[in-house]
């Protein structure tokens, strides 16, 4: 297509998705606009040849039909795409070395917990392994997200156009609805793949992401190590450690990984997209302005809105996160007491996962949620408090049921947490009790207190015979 503006008298067909373009940006489209500018705003690769590459991928996808609003194959290409780079493949000694951490620190995990050993086999996985395992799960937690956005997106383009080009559309409003998906999948395939060059294990963020694995990131251990002064063998046996006591957690607790993934999915479930922010950025952005552009999008244009119910629900989500890292992180630095440098591993972790890495914050600007345990040092005081208090088997046995599990208020205040437990279970037998008796008809009427005793109390007013 010509460079030249189009004319009135110009009877060249142009690209239906640049006549869209066009007017949702008062007729400019996008001349005047710096591709990497705006790949870089949206999370996008900026080289040239690879942005190429995408938008051709792109532009083939959103005119392909796809099972349900979100078009998971762009996702799962563009997460394997931006995983591989420097990706190395797993070579048999890094298999062993793994192996060997991981079954070392079950050992070590034995004396501290009442939880048993999974006997999973720990795996060593490259990052395109890792994006493989987790991407089912992945697309179970960003499903109704994508939906919403890929609605927003579709609807908010067909309600911009104008009357004669929904016309001249046609049947090809399919594309619209793909316009979203593709959009929404491209860009979380980018953020999971980034991801993937971040993350140590398959718990790494604290949700279990593969079913029944156990695994470690050769590559992405190494990297972790850099700049710490820990031999490396050091390094892969704490992390190896935090890995076999997220598997115990998840395997051993069978009702906690779906009580997790659960409540991610119902906080997912009631966001929704303010279609008047892409309204106003189509109303208004000048697209000779690229600076313009990129300041409106990371501002997040896309990006779910919450509601104060969302807020609540969010609080829930995160300090059950903060409880599972905290029990973790309590554990594995007491099996890792014999390492000398256990407790300058354990800061680094907690700093690294209360702060997160460029990938998970370009994840949760794009699904709206934020995986990081923010009060996991309470957590893990918490944690230490039961043990004092209870013994081992009394705080792991806080995880047999959800509703055992310490609350917010529980953080905020952790060596009271047993004494605020024995009264509620104390006021909860209390209510059951007077319950029971009410139901089988234990309680004993007053004497001459009902109408029904057979007795009836004298009338001052009635004349004595």
């Amino acid at each position: 297509m010509s460079n030249e503006p189009a004319n009135n008298d110009d009877e060249t067909p142009r690209d239906p998705l640049q006549e869209i373009l066009a007017s949702l940006m008062g007729g400019k489209g996008l001349e005047g606009i710096d591709p990497a500018e705006l790949a870089k705003a949206a999370g996008l690769p900026s080289d040239p040849n690879a942005l190429q590459q995408m938008f051709a991928q792109f532009q083939t996808m959103m005119n392909s039909p796809t099972e349900g609003p979100v078009n998971w194959q762009l996702a799962h290409d563009n997460a394997r795409q931006a995983a591989a780079g420097g990706d190395p493949s797993v070579t048999p000694a890094q298999s062993r070395e793994v192996d060997e951490a991981l079954r070392l620190a079950e050992l070590w995990l034995d004396p501290v917990t009442e939880l048993p050993s999974t006997g999973l086999i720990g795996r060593a996985w490259s990052r395109a392994e890792w994006v493989e395992e987790t991407l089912g799960t992945w697309k179970r937690l960003t499903e109704p997200v994508a939906n919403s956005i890929a609605l927003a997106l579709s609807t908010t383009l067909q309600e911009q156009m104008p009357e004669e080009m929904k016309s001249m559309m046609g049947g090809a409003s399919s594309m619209l609805q793909n316009m979203g998906g593709a959009l929404f999948g491209m860009q979380l395939g980018q953020a999971v793949g980034a991801l993937a060059r971040e993350v140590v294990s398959s718990t790494d963020i604290g949700v279990p992401l593969a079913d029944l694995q156990m695994a470690l990131l050769p590559a992405n251990v190494a990297a972790f190590g850099e700049g710490i002064e820990v031999p490396e063998a050091e390094v892969r046996l704490f992390l190896a450690l935090r890995e076999a006591a997220h598997a115990r957690l998840f395997v051993q607790v069978p009702w906690l990984r779906g009580h997790l993934l659960g409540a991610i999915e119902a906080y997912a479930r009631g966001i929704h997209i303010d279609t008047s922010r892409i309204e106003e950025l189509a109303r208004d952005l000048d697209p000779s302005d690229p600076e313009r552009i990129r300041e409106a999008l990371s501002q997040g244009v896309f990006m779910p809105q919450r509601t104060p119910a969302q807020d609540a629900a969010l609080s829930k989500l995160e300090t059950a996160l903060a409880l599972v890292e905290g029990w973790v992180d309590e554990l594995s630095f007491e099996a890792a007491a014999q390492l000398p440098s256990a407790a300058a591993l354990r800061e680094t972790v907690r700093r690294r996962r209360a702060t997160g890495g460029p990938a998970e914050h370009a994840f949760g600007s794009l699904v709206g949620l934020e995986l990081r345990p923010r009060r996991l040092r309470e957590a893990a005081t918490l944690w230490a408090a039961l043990k004092e208090q209870r013994g081992v088997a009394g705080r792991d046995a806080i995880w047999k049921h959800p509703d055992l599990l310490p609350t917010a208020e529980d953080l905020d205040d952790p060596t009271g947490f047993s004494e605020r437990r024995e009264m509620a279970e104390a006021s909860d037998s209390a209510v059951d009790e007077a319950l029971a008796k009410l139901l089988t008809g234990g309680y004993e009427p007053q004497s001459g207190a009902g109408p029904d005793d057979g007795e009836h109390p004298e009338d001052p007013s009635t004349p004595k015979e």
